[in-house]
């Protein structure tokens, strides 16, 4: 078994320090899935909720959310980041949110590739959730990490 790097000698929580580590172009790929209403579908499709443009508005969230993951989850490192794009895409049983993450730096940036398809799959729940209260965000995952030294 693997030894968890986000614990210490005592087993309390660490940060890990990786000044040593050399700088590399980091690449990660997520993706995520809401199940939602044919009717839900239909309005988002149509562009009818109050809120605004669902998808577009998700993508948004979704970027945001990845640049704020170093705030949001307490032992990752704020990392330079150089490109987050996030993707909504509406299927036949809902949304489908694709995104990638990169940066330049001595550590991954997969946790900021999976906040951001989180972040956005919520922000969806929350505009639809008066239309649609069965909804079920699922199948959120890591898809791809990839680094290449410089």
């Amino acid at each position: 078994m693997s030894k968890l790097t986000h614990i210490d000698k005592a087993g309390k929580a660490n940060m890990v320090d990786v000044s040593v580590k050399p700088d590399q172009v980091r690449t990660a790929e997520a993706t995520g899935h809401i199940t939602m209403a044919k009717t839900t579908i239909g309005m988002i499709g149509r562009n009818k909720f109050k809120k605004g443009d669902v998808l577009t508005v998700a993508e948004i969230a979704g970027i945001q959310g990845g640049k704020k993951t170093s705030e949001l989850i307490p032992l990752c490192h704020p990392l330079c980041i150089t490109k987050i794009e996030v993707r909504a895409i509406l299927d036949k049983t809902g949304v489908r949110i694709n995104s990638l993450a990169r940066c330049t730096g001595k550590t991954g940036i997969e946790m900021e590739a999976l906040t951001a398809v989180s972040i956005a799959l919520l922000t969806i729940y929350d505009m639809c959730k008066a239309a649609d209260k069965a909804m079920k965000i699922d199948e959120i995952r890591l898809i791809s990490k990839t680094r290449e030294d410089i």
